[in-house]
């Protein structure tokens, strides 16, 4: 058999990442492909042997405790979907849309928050948003590329609100505590948010006509028929049970999330939505979405234990250090670009599976917190979510959106918000403080 590791791990890292590239440009699966590479390089870098080791990553990673959060908060953002919680909040604050110039947007966004602060999974909510608040919106008479900007920017807050998918990610390949990144991330969140609140209110200030209310257009809405009661207690309610059990020590994130899912569900019984039909298609979503995490996952770990073994991270750190000269700025700002432009090609359970337990280390031995690095991985996933060519969260809102609004009008429509992730992501880096304020 061919001894592979005779062409040096320079070469051997060379040909990994074009043996990677290339297969996913033949249009097969993150998971395949990085299985698929990691297998030929036991194969041939270590020999026969050495197949164990796929097999005891895989296991490591599938049966950790916290990752059981994963599947509760999916199946939490199922059911909402699948519910009125969603339609009922927005309703509910639609008072404040009438009257505010730009109000509905800024609705839109803090529906936005509570919805993410409620599932963490930003596919869901996009979508929602997309079939609640857009064409409300256009039917007002706001400008299409505010209110697309808006209701796609804002749906993306799950990435970064706890219950963060993405930080539970992370903290599972960083080996840091998940409640500590969700207290580290609750402020940059926030700061996110009320950027892009402040951004709607002054533009519309500086140019009314880009949000008329409803009084000026001529075009006056009938009173939202529904219960404030209703709308406002069951969402805030999940709300407080999971992040508040987590904040106050009560539970972890995984139980937390398992409180989650039946307040989500007592909510919906008593508001008569629960039947069985509801149930099967929430458990189906739920097992489609994590049957995509856990394969990935199996594949990414088992690819970078396999380029650990090789030696990649004292390469790839070596490699860092040499183009940044060893400054720690540096470094942290070739990673952010390299997070950047994975982002934009690649699934962000892909990117952290693959990058941060290579990362994390680099990160450690430079002095750098992993808790307030994972903060930062989290709004460059934001800036990915929404980046041209793939940004998935795009592409979510393009699949219920009126059929003249085309891709590339949503990406144009975007720009001002990444300029805002990307402001908030360079307040992060300089102030660091913002993510461990609570330290």
């Amino acid at each position: 058999m061919f001894d592979l590791s005779s062409i040096g791990l320079a070469w051997g890292s060379l040909l990994m990442l074009v043996m990677l590239i290339g297969l996913l440009l033949t249009g097969m699966q993150l998971a395949f492909v990085s299985g698929f590479v990691a297998i030929f390089f036991t194969l041939f870098w270590f020999g026969p042997e050495a197949m164990p080791l796929i097999a005891s990553r895989t296991y490591s990673f599938a049966s950790g405790y916290v990752f059981l959060a994963v599947p509760m908060f999916v199946l939490m953002a199922a059911l909402l979907d699948r519910s009125g919680i969603a339609k009922d909040l927005f309703d509910a604050m639609k008072s404040l849309g009438r009257k505010v110039r730009g109000g509905v947007a800024v609705q839109t966004i803090l529906v936005a928050v509570l919805l993410a602060s409620m599932s963490g999974v930003i596919g869901g909510e996009t979508v929602l948003l997309g079939i609640l608040a857009l064409p409300q919106m256009l039917r007002l008479g706001y400008d299409r590329k505010l209110a697309i900007g808006t209701t796609c920017a804002g749906g993306a807050l799950g990435t970064m609100l706890p219950p963060s998918i993405v930080l539970i990610i992370y903290g599972m390949t960083a080996s840091v505590s998940i409640g500590d990144l969700f207290k580290a991330s609750f402020l940059p969140a926030f700061i996110l948010a009320a950027c892009y609140i402040a951004y709607v209110l002054i533009r519309c200030k500086l140019n009314p006509s880009l949000a008329p209310i409803p009084s000026d257009s001529g075009e006056e809405e009938d009173e939202p028929q529904v219960s404030y009661f209703k709308a406002l207690f069951f969402p805030l309610f999940s709300v407080a049970v999971v992040l508040g059990s987590i904040y106050t020590g009560v539970a972890s994130v995984t139980e937390a999330s398992a409180l989650g899912v039946v307040g989500i569900m007592l909510s919906a019984i008593v508001r008569g939505e629960m039947n069985l039909s509801m149930l099967k298609e929430s458990a189906i979503a739920t097992m489609r979405t994590c049957g995509m995490i856990m394969w990935i996952g199996i594949g990414a770990s088992a690819l970078v234990g396999i380029y650990n073994l090789m030696g990649g991270i004292d390469f790839v750190e070596q490699v860092i250090l040499s183009l940044s000269g060893g400054s720690a700025i540096g470094t942290l700002l070739i990673m952010m670009v390299i997070l950047l432009v994975l982002g934009m090609f690649l699934d962000w359970v892909g990117v952290a599976l693959l990058t941060m337990p290579i990362f994390v280390p680099i990160i450690t031995g430079l002095g750098f917190d992993p808790i307030w690095f994972g903060v930062v991985f989290c709004l460059n996933m934001q800036v990915s979510f929404l980046s041209p060519p793939f940004g998935p969260a795009a592409f979510y809102l393009k699949s219920v959106a009126p059929k003249d609004i085309s891709l590339g009008e949503i990406f144009t429509s975007l720009l001002p918000f990444i300029a805002l992730q990307v402001f908030v992501l360079s307040l992060v880096i300089i102030f660091p403080e913002l993510a461990m304020w609570w330290q």
